[in-house]
């Protein structure tokens, strides 16, 4: 299957980029309680669809974009896009990089601390430990396991919506109507695509595999949907417990615990820990590969340990980040200004700037 043209092409970015936007707030349904379900049920539905459209949009022109350059690290994609502004995006990306592996770490010890009563830190050494290891491996082997991965999520979740619609149908059916007057969705939507699609740059090593104009057009748009999907699926069961659902750290364990299946309830914590491990392995590996394109530039191998030893850093730091604040605080206040962050050294650029390449570029391959 990972030999395949069509899979390398038209699936496997959408897949990368769901594997670091899955992660510790969007697998457990908190980011998707915190920007969408605060929002009232209809008003974050059309929020995500919102929020969909912009992730296309953005993903398509960023792969054309590098497909046209050949900048297949991020810096040097950020470089090509921003000229001497990128030290603005470096700046933004490695603040970005340890508030979202601080959530990641935060919800990995609060799934063990429920699995298993240990104390949240094992669940947060575990994390660590795995996320060095493919980090150590390098791009190979981790576009394998994300892609793995994010096929077993969407199996999972697609069970989660099934089984939550088969016992809480009547109330996903009449709460999903809920709209509030107050709703701030369109805002939410903007602001929610804005801080995912930020971090864009350290999957753009997924772009080598894209030959033509058409071919990054249309993975880009389709990477959008095929991340969104599993959220729907998730939002959907979420409704049914609309509103008590709010305050709960992880939405989608609460979820599984209503169920009452108590092997579903196993499997979904394991799949959910995957995730926080994708993410993470895939945010650092973008980072190791920005340090990758210097030994490049110089003509130099950068040394397999030294991926692992800045995965370990990077990770360790993030830890004290996440036990010093917890998960819910970190989304409902951390988040925000990295939103407008990435909105001002990423997105905005790519919509003009990026735009305004993409059609002088005449010589393009199409």
């Amino acid at each position: 299957m990972f030999s395949s043209r069509f899979f390398k092409t038209y699936l496997l970015p959408g897949f990368i980029f769901q594997s670091i936007t899955i992660g510790g707030g969007y697998g457990t349904g908190r980011e998707l309680v915190e920007f969408f379900l605060k929002e009232s049920p209809l008003g974050g539905l059309m929020g995500m669809i919102l929020a969909m459209a912009i992730w296309s949009v953005v993903l398509a022109i960023s792969f054309e974009l590098a497909r046209m350059s050949r900048t297949y690290d991020y810096r040097s994609f950020i470089r090509s896009l921003l000229g001497p502004g990128w030290l603005a995006y470096e700046a933004v990306y490695l603040i970005g990089l340890v508030l979202v592996i601080s959530v990641l770490g935060s919800a990995a010890g609060e799934l063990v601390r429920s699995m298993f009563g240990l104390a949240p830190i094992f669940g947060i050494v575990c994390m660590m430990l795995l996320v060095g290891l493919l980090a150590f491996f390098g791009s190979t082997l981790i576009e394998k396991v994300l892609s793995f991965w994010s096929i077993a999520l969407y199996l999972v979740f697609f069970f989660l919506i099934s089984a939550s619609l088969w016992v809480f149908g009547d109330d996903i059916l009449t709460n999903i109507r809920i709209y509030s007057t107050h709703s701030t969705w369109a805002m939410s939507g903007i602001r929610y695509a804005a801080y995912n699609i930020g971090i864009l740059p350290a999957m753009i090593f997924v772009v080598r595999h894209l030959n033509t104009r058409r071919e990054a057009l249309l993975s880009g748009t389709l990477a959008g949907a095929l991340t969104m999907i599993p959220g729907f699926f998730v939002y959907f069961a979420m409704t049914g417990s609309y509103p008590a659902i709010l305050n709960e750290p992880v939405p989608t364990d609460f979820l599984a615990l209503r169920l009452g299946i108590p092997a579903f309830t196993v499997i979904l914590r394991i799949i959910l820990f995957g995730t926080f491990i994708e993410t993470g392995v895939g945010l650092i590996h973008g980072f190791n590969e920005r340090i990758a394109g210097v030994y490049l530039e110089r003509q130099k191998t950068m040394p397999p340990a030294l991926r692992a030893g800045i995965a370990l850093v990077v990770l360790a730091i993030s830890v004290f980040v996440a036990d010093a604040i917890g998960i819910v605080a970190l989304i409902a206040r951390g988040y925000g200004a990295l939103t407008w962050g990435y909105m001002a050294c990423f997105v905005l650029p790519v919509l003009t700037v990026g735009s305004w390449k993409m059609w002088q570029n005449k010589a393009a391959k199409r």
